[in-house]
C-alpha cells in the first residue's frame, strides 16, 4: 500500500496540471526566479503609494513624455471645463415640454454665476471650470484629490454661500497621537488605529468596523515639508457624510482598480521605470551630441624624427611674465584659410566628430508604444504626431476617446454632479430655484438633480465628414441640436439660435437684395436629387 502511494505521489509529481505546464510552472529556467507576491490592496498599494507619489510627481515635473501623458488627459477630459445642462424629464415632474426647457435654462443660468465666480473657491483662487482642470491633473499625479465643502458669507455679486477646498492628497495621512501607545507613529504608516473610537485609519481614511469609510484625517500641511518649519503639524477629522443632512462633506477623486481600496494609484505608476530609463537614455544622448559637436585638434610627434621636441612650436617665453605667456598663449587658435609650417614629424589630428545615433528615434518610438499602450493612449496623441492616413488618425481618436470618456464619467460622478446637487439644494432653499417636491422624496430630487457634463469642443480632423455625422445622428435621433453644438463647437445651441435669428433679421433688413449662402439654407427632403448629390442623411433616411 506505501509503495503504490510513493508511486503515485510521485508520478503527480511531474504531472503538469491546469497553468502548471505555463505560467505557474517551476521548473524552466524562465520562471525559476520569478516568483512575484500579490496581496491586498493595502499591502500593494497603500505600503508603496508615497514612493510611487514622488516619483510620479518628478516624472511629470521633469520628464517629457510623463508629463505629455498627463497633460494629454487633462485637456482631452476637461478641456476648458465641463459644461452643466441640466436634463429633467418633464413627464415625471408634471411639466411640459416647454416649462422643463425654460426650468433647465434658468438653472444653467444660476449655475453659471456661481461656477463662473472665483467665489466658488474657498481660497478665491479659481472658478469652477479652472478648479476642475487643477483637480483632475492632481488626481492624475497623485492618485487622487479630495475636495471639501465650506461655507462663507454671500457677497453682493455672489447670492450662495457654497464653496469648494480642493486638498492636495498627501495632506491626508495618518494622524499622530503622541499620547497613545498606538501601532503606526508615523503619517507614512499604512494603518493605524483612532483610540477615540477603534476605527482603522488606512493612509488618513478612517473606516467602521464593516470596512465604509466614515471620515478623512486631513493635515494643515504636508509631513516633512522643508518649509513652514515653524507651523506646527496638526490634523483634523473631517467626516465623509453629515450627521444630520446625511450629505457628503467630502469628495474623494480616484479611479479605483482594487477591491477594498482605499487610496488611488498614480496614473504613470505602471511606466515609471520605462520613463526614467527614456529620461536618461535621452540625457545621455544629448550630452554626447553636445561633446561630439565640438571641433578638437591634436599635434601629434612621430617618435622616429630625432632631436625634436613638440614645444618648439609653441613660442619661447624667455624674457616673458606668466600673465604675458598666457595672453600668447590664447592668441594661438584656428583661422580660416590658415597655412602654417609644422616642424619635421608634427602631424595634426581632428577628432571624428560624426555621431552615430541612427537607432535614437526608433528606440524611443517603441518605448513610446509600449508607454501609451500601458496608458490605454494611442502614441499618435501620446506624442502629438499623425503622419498616416486619415482613417488611421480618427482610429487613434476614437481609441483614446475610449479612456477619456471612462476617465470623464468618474470624474463627473466624483466630483462635478455632487457639487451641483449641493448647489442645487442650495438654490431651491433660497428661492431662486423652484422645485416642486424637491425635499419631499428622494427619487423627485434625482429628477429633478438629473444633468449632462459634456466637455466643450473636440477634435476635428475633416471638418465635413464630422457635420454629415452630426447630420446624421441628429436625424436618427440619436443626440441632440444642444449637444453637438456644446462637443463640436464648445457653444450654446440656443444661445446660437437667438444669435442667429437676429444676424438673419439684420440682414434682411440691411441687405434684402444679396441671396443668403445656399449652404446655410435648409435642405428639403422632398427635393428629388441623383444619386451623386444625394447628402449622407437623406441616404440614410432612405436605406431605413
Amino acid at each position: 500500500m506505501k509503495r503504490n502511494r510513493r508511486a503515485l505521489s510521485k508520478a503527480l509529481k511531474y504531472r503538469n496540471s491546469g497553468y502548471s505546464g505555463g505560467g505557474a510552472n517551476r521548473e524552466r529556467n524562465t520562471l525559476k526566479s520569478f516568483l512575484p507576491a500579490h496581496y491586498s490592496a493595502k499591502s500593494d498599494i497603500d505600503f508603496n503609494l508615497d514612493t510611487l507619489r514622488n516619483r510620479a510627481a518628478d516624472l511629470v515635473m521633469n520628464s517629457p513624455i510623463g508629463s505629455a501623458a498627463v497633460t494629454t488627459s487633462t485637456s482631452n477630459v476637461i478641456s476648458s471645463g465641463l459644461k452643466l445642462f441640466p436634463r429633467i424629464k418633464p413627464a415625471a415632474l408634471g411639466l411640459t415640454s416647454e416649462q422643463a426647457v425654460e426650468w433647465c435654462q434658468h438653472t444653467k443660468q444660476e449655475f453659471e454665476l456661481w461656477a463662473n465666480s472665483l467665489n466658488c473657491d474657498y481660497y478665491r483662487r479659481n472658478n469652477f471650470y479652472e478648479m476642475q482642470r487643477v483637480a483632475y491633473q492632481s488626481y492624475l499625479m497623485d492618485g487622487d484629490a479630495f475636495c471639501i465643502f465650506r461655507r462663507r458669507y454671500p457677497t453682493r455679486d455672489n447670492p450662495y454661500s457654497l464653496r469648494l477646498q480642493l486638498i492636495e492628497a498627501a495632506r491626508v495621512s495618518n494622524p499622530l497621537f503622541t499620547t497613545s501607545p498606538i501601532l503606526g507613529t508615523s503619517p507614512y504608516g499604512v494603518e493605524m488605529k483612532n483610540p477615540a473610537n477603534g476605527h482603522r485609519i488606512v493612509n488618513g481614511v478612517e473606516v467602521d468596523g464593516s470596512g465604509q469609510i466614515v471620515a478623512v484625517w486631513i493635515s494643515n500641511k504636508i509631513w516633512n515639508e522643508p518649509v513652514n518649519l515653524d507651523e506646527k503639524l496638526e490634523w483634523q477629522r473631517v467626516k465623509i457624510f453629515g450627521d444630520e443632512t446625511g450629505r457628503r462633506n467630502v469628495l474623494h477623486v480616484c479611479y479605483d482598480s482594487r477591491i477594498e481600496q482605499y487610496r488611488g494609484v498614480p496614473f504613470l505608476a505602471p511606466v515609471i521605470e520605462s520613463l526614467k530609463n527614456i529620461a536618461r537614455y535621452a540625457d545621455s544622448e544629448l550630452t554626447s551630441a553636445i561633446i561630439k559637436s565640438f571641433f578638437s585638434i591634436f599635434f601629434t610627434e612621430n617618435y622616429q624624427s630625432s632631436g625634436f621636441d613638440l614645444n618648439q612650436v609653441l613660442p619661447d617665453n624667455d624674457g616673458l611674465t606668466d600673465e604675458e605667456m598666457d595672453k600668447v598663449m590664447r592668441e594661438y587658435k584656428l583661422g580660416a584659410g590658415t597655412i602654417t609650417k609644422l616642424p619635421k614629424g608634427v602631424d595634426v589630428k581632428a577628432i571624428d566628430r560624426s555621431n552615430a545615433q541612427s537607432t535614437f528615434d526608433p528606440f524611443i518610438n517603441a518605448f513610446v508604444k509600449q508607454i501609451g499602450a500601458a496608458l490605454n493612449l494611442p502614441q499618435e496623441i501620446l506624442i502629438k504626431e499623425f503622419q498616416s492616413s486619415y482613417s488611421a488618425s480618427r482610429a487613434a481618436l476614437l481609441q483614446a476617446e475610449d479612456e477619456f470618456r471612462q476617465r470623464r464619467i468618474a470624474f463627473i460622478n466624483d466630483f462635478c454632479q455632487p457639487i451641483y446637487e449641493n448647489f442645487l439644494m442650495e438654490s431651491i432653499t433660497l428661492g431662486r430655484i423652484k422645485a416642486d417636491g424637491f425635499f419631499d422624496d428622494i427619487t423627485t430630487r434625482a429628477l429633478w438633480s438629473k444633468a449632462d457634463w459634456i466637455v466643450q469642443g473636440s477634435h476635428l480632423i475633416d471638418v465635413t465628414k464630422e457635420l454629415q455625422g452630426a447630420q446624421m445622428r441628429i436625424a436618427l435621433g440619436l443626440t441632440t441640436h444642444e449637444s453637438e453644438a456644446a462637443k463640436l463647437c464648445g457653444t450654446d445651441y440656443n444661445e446660437n439660435l437667438e444669435v442667429l435669428a437676429y444676424e438673419y433679421e439684420l440682414r434682411n433688413k440691411l441687405l434684402p437684395n444679396i441671396p443668403e449662402n445656399p449652404m446655410l439654407q435648409p435642405t428639403n427632403p422632398n427635393e428629388e436629387n441623383s444619386e451623386s448629390e444625394e447628402t449622407p442623411v437623406e441616404s440614410d433616411r432612405q436605406n431605413l
